[in-house]
C-alpha cells in the first residue's frame, strides 16, 4: 500500500482515465486482461497479456513492486482483475473506460501479438 500512497496520495484511486494513465505509464506494467485475438486488434505497446480466465494462474509474472494498470475493452472485467489482484497483495488500477476509451482519446495502439 505505500507504493500506492506514493503514486497516489493519500487517497487511493482504483482507475485512471486514459489522459491520466497515458503520460504515466512508465511508472505501471500494463496488463491487458483480453482474449489473444481482442489484443491483436489493438493495444497499448508495453502491454502485457494475460487473459483475465487465466490471472490467477499466471500471478508469479507479475511485480508486486510495481503499480499494475489493468486494461480490457471497456473497463469492467479490468475492474475484476484489479479486485483480484488487489486481494493478492498487488497495487492495481483499472483503465477507466478500457481501450475504447484510448482509442477515444486518439491515444497510440499497437496492432498484433507484441
Amino acid at each position: 500500500m505505500e507504493l500506492f500512497k506514493k503514486l497516489f496520495g493519500q487517497n487511493s484511486t482504483t482507475s485512471l482515465s486514459a489522459q491520466e494513465a497515458e503520460p504515466r505509464l512508465k511508472e505501471f506494467l500494463v496488463l491487458d486482461v483480453r482474449q489473444p485475438a481482442e489484443f491483436q486488434v489493438g493495444h497499448i505497446a508495453s502491454a502485457k497479456l494475460i487473459p483475465l480466465d487465466k490471472l490467477n494462474q499466471r500471478l508469479n509474472e507479475l511485480p508486486k513492486d510495481k503499480a499494475i494498470l489493468c486494461v480490457c475493452r471497456s473497463g469492467a472485467r479490468s475492474g475484476v482483475a484489479v479486485r483480484q489482484l488487489r486481494a493478492a497483495g498487488y497495487t492495481a488500477i483499472n483503465l477507466r473506460g478500457g481501450m475504447g476509451a484510448w482509442q477515444r482519446a486518439g491515444l497510440s495502439v499497437k496492432k498484433g501479438t507484441r
